[in-house]
């Protein structure tokens, strides 16, 4: 039962800091509006660093750092550039396919694979997404595919989708072979310096723009903070694959956030889309015992 409360938790941290960041760093370019919460999240990572014990580590865990690294970091730019140019509830459904995604993945790295009723789940929230394009005026079957062509924000994301089912299976791995907490806090410590000096340095950023808001980037920094924290939990106490599903109910609070910040329009076909989506995580969080 406690990787059900902390994989909705994170789901919840998630939604609030893609809000978050769209709000409030939406002027800058996308890969300042990327990393802005990256810079800020590094006084919680660096203060955690002085309080973990560090384990026994092994060749796996140096192969699954270096490899998350630029997965991750490749992964987070694209996401937000999703989110910069597209709307909210047209674009973090896509995530709803990450699950589908480890169904082999989770395989490959992990040996897990789901039992037949979450399966169920998992293809629930796929056509969920379905539904989540269709326009009430566009009767034609192929009405939703027209419209994920048109949304460059939603094919950037499905691609999201595909390199976090492998993020999360790696990562998962990771853990495995130190601890949850110090391959958590230590690997994003390491991404989170890491890919705003490079930007820096490339002069795709500037810093000036990471100094202009301070307080609103704590705040950003301390949402990332908690998301890191709770997902490391959460995805070793049960198959990867039943969390990441459960932490995608992120898609209906990201598209009440879009509702209630950014005034998106046509949320109840979007809601109705979702919801099948949520009613396959409730599947999963039901029988993934």
């Amino acid at each position: 039962m406690k990787w059900i409360i902390l994989s909705i938790l994170t789901a919840l941290a998630v939604a609030t800091q893609d809000a978050w960041v769209k709000k409030h760093f939406s002027k800058y370019n996308p890969w300042e509006m990327g990393t802005m919460i990256f810079v800020y999240s590094l006084p919680f990572l660096l203060i955690s660093l002085f309080f973990i014990r560090i384990p026994a580590l092994d060749s796996v865990f140096f192969w699954c750092f270096a490899v998350s690294l630029p997965l991750n970091a490749a992964a987070f730019l694209l996401y937000v550039y999703a989110i910069r140019i597209s709307p909210l509830s047209l674009t973090l459904p896509y995530l709803a396919f990450t699950p589908v995604f480890m169904l082999f993945t989770g395989k490959l790295f992990l040996g897990e694979l789901p039992s037949l009723y979450p399966f169920i789940g998992i293809l629930f929230v796929v056509a969920g997404s379905y539904v989540l394009n269709i326009n009430p005026l566009d009767r034609t079957f192929l009405g939703p595919f027209t419209a994920f062509r048109r949304e460059p924000g939603a094919r950037i994301m499905l691609f999201v989708a595909f390199l976090f089912s492998f993020a999360a299976v790696i990562g998962k791995q990771g853990m495995l072979h130190s601890s949850v907490m110090f391959f958590s806090v230590s690997f994003f410590t390491a991404m989170n310096l890491t890919l705003p000096l490079l930007l820096l340095a490339s002069g795709k950023a500037k810093w000036e723009h990471y100094l202009e808001s301070p307080v609103k980037g704590l705040i950003g920094g301390l949402i990332l903070y908690l998301h890191v924290i709770l997902h490391a939990h959460a995805i070793t106490l049960t198959k990867a694959v039943y969390m990441i599903s459960l932490k995608r109910l992120s898609i209906l609070f990201g598209i009440l956030y879009g509702k209630w910040l950014f005034r998106e329009t046509r949320i109840l076909t979007r809601l109705a889309g979702s919801g099948m989506m949520v009613a396959g995580a409730a599947i999963i969080m039901v029988c993934g015992f």
